[in-house]
């Protein structure tokens, strides 16, 4: 047999001479599988106590071995409002800084820039309950931009209105803002169902998209929402009225 072609690999690693250092691998001990295993009856733990216990033996975080822990004898304080918003805040100087960089793509009425692009963009990290548009660093707004949001102050509308741009704000409850950062379009958009939220939404002064005056604008005319309009503001005069 000729030898011409071996090649010797002593001293040299290879995949086929890897091995683990010695005693640095162990079979696992199972417990409690009869005491022929080595571990079985109490599994290694001892009778009865405080560590026999399943739980590893240790308590819950702030537990006082039985007595009245101390968070629990400080009185509570401050409210908290299961009806409150939480906004993802976002200022005009910001924006435009996204767009002089290139990371915000030029808006049209037909394509706003709506959550989805400010969360991919990074110009905000979480949208929360929604994004509030904010009119600080106003100065600095050159571009028109039309933007689709949850909230947006007059100061930011009256910037952004000045330069030709537009602002529109639309309500979403939790499943229909995930789907608008999902990009998802398969789903119909949940509409206001309590009063203050069918109140913000149907004023033009907020820039609602319910408004009569939004859905006049609308680069596309949706029946849904116009047919949404005229039954809230039905509701602002007749359901709303105050009793008598």
């Amino acid at each position: 047999m000729s030898l011409s072609g071996f090649r010797a690999t002593t001293g040299r690693v290879q995949l086929f001479n890897l091995s683990p250092a010695v005693n640095s691998l162990h079979k696992q001990k199972r417990v409690g599988r009869g005491n022929g295993s080595g571990r079985g009856g109490t599994s290694g733990r001892g009778d009865k106590g405080q560590n026999a216990r399943s739980g590893n033996g240790k308590p819950k975080a702030g537990f006082e071995g039985g007595q009245s822990p101390l968070w629990k004898k400080i009185p509570k304080r401050g409210f908290f409002n299961p009806a409150g918003k939480t906004w993802a805040p976002v200022n005009l100087d910001r924006i435009q800084a996204w767009i002089d960089e290139g990371r915000l793509e030029p808006s049209t009425p037909e394509k706003p820039i709506t959550a989805r692009e400010l969360l991919l963009s990074g110009c905000v990290h979480q949208v929360h309950d929604g994004v509030k548009i904010l009119g600080n660093g106003s100065q600095f707004l050159k571009s028109p931009i039309h933007i689709n949001a949850s909230r947006a102050s007059q100061s930011a509308i009256r910037a952004i209105e000045k330069l030709g741009g537009s602002v529109i704000c639309n309500y979403y409850n939790p499943l229909a803002l995930r789907d608008c950062v999902k990009g998802r379009t398969d789903r119909l958009q949940a509409a206001p169902t309590h009063r203050r939220d069918i109140l913000w939404y149907t004023n033009w002064h907020n820039r609602g998209y319910l408004s009569p005056t939004a859905v006049k604008n609308m680069p596309v005319v949706d029946e849904r929402l116009k047919t949404l309009s005229e039954q809230f503001r039905k509701y602002k005069t007749e359901g709303f009225a105050k009793a008598k």
